[in-house]
């Protein structure tokens, strides 16, 4: 079977990285993803798409990516379901990043401080 995805699209907030109790580095994004058409309306509609980062992955996204950061996405799409605290059950799908690229280049605020000055 192949369980394959890649994506391209804008970090909707800064990466925040945090650790399982086996201290293994992990975080999750949001990329805003447009689609390749137009709708009825003629508007190009967006797919906001959850993504998990593992290990140094996840570290350097989150050293080096800011909101509004292009990124683009390879791995793998996974779905879990959990029931929550009202008793109903509760249906995740996200994709699980086995790469992520900067492609934006260095967003002005993580850019050397004499360089953003010019």
């Amino acid at each position: 079977m192949i369980n394959n995805v890649t994506l391209v699209g804008r970090l909707t907030k800064d990466p925040e990285i945090r650790y399982t109790a086996e201290g293994l580095p992990l975080a999750n994004i949001t990329l805003a993803v447009s689609r390749q058409f137009r709708n009825s309306a003629g508007e190009i509609e967006t797919d906001f798409v959850n993504c998990t980062l593992w290990r140094k992955t996840a570290e350097n996204t989150s050293n080096y990516c800011r909101k509004g950061s292009v990124v683009g996405v390879s791995g793998r799409i996974q779905t879990r379901n959990y029931e929550n605290s009202e008793g109903k059950r509760i249906y995740v799908t996200e994709v699980v990043a086995d790469s992520v690229r900067f492609m934006g280049g260095k967003p002005r605020e993580l850019a050397e401080p004499e360089a953003a000055a010019n």
